[in-house]
């Protein structure tokens, strides 16, 4: 058996592209390998942010206590109704994938419900696009597309800089990263 598998298989992240399709919302009950659990004031305030500017979806609630909301497959948060909200956005985010097609309606509809809370969108130079997104529990939300991979790129510099290269492109030394 071996160390190492290929944990694209169980990804529910599309290839990259411009025309990548992002995966259906995912209601299925799984053991979560990761959620966050985030604190808010305001229960339903939360709740109709996260869906109708995130793209959540209400898996399931304990009134008055607990949301539990995804997205995608692992894509699981828990909105906790406990007192009052942080008074400032912390330096940690929580990440999560989307595709680049799903990037201006995500903008536009985070700032149709809640007109100052995106940064971005803004490119990266380990190839992605992300949006910074300050949710009304003052969580810093960054949601982050693979952009098409050019192996002529500056992207594909930075990331040979660091010693990866893509599939096929030659010697390279991703093997200490498998």
């Amino acid at each position: 058996m071996s160390d190492y598998y290929n944990a694209f298989d169980i990804s529910p992240v599309p290839d990259p592209g411009p025309d990548a399709v992002p995966p259906e919302l995912f209601r299925g009950i799984y053991g979560m390998p990761a959620f966050a659990t985030i604190p808010t004031g305001d229960l339903s305030a939360s709740v109709d942010f996260w869906v109708r500017g995130l793209g959540f979806f209400e898996l399931f609630s304990i009134p008055g206590r607990l949301v539990h909301l995804r997205r995608w497959a692992f894509q699981d948060v828990l909105l906790v109704s406990e007192g009052s909200a942080s008074e400032q956005v912390p330096a940690m985010s929580l990440g999560f994938a989307c595709v680049l097609g799903q990037v201006d309606s995500l903008v536009e509809a985070c700032r149709a419900v809640r007109p100052d809370s995106v940064d971005g969108p803004r490119d990266t130079p380990w190839n992605t696009r992300d949006v910074e997104v300050t949710t009304p529990e003052n969580a810093r939300i960054v949601f982050t597309a693979a952009k098409p991979f050019d192996p002529a790129g500056q992207e594909a510099r930075n990331l040979a800089a660091i010693g990866i290269t893509p599939p096929g492109a030659g010697p390279g030394d991703n093997e200490r990263h498998a």
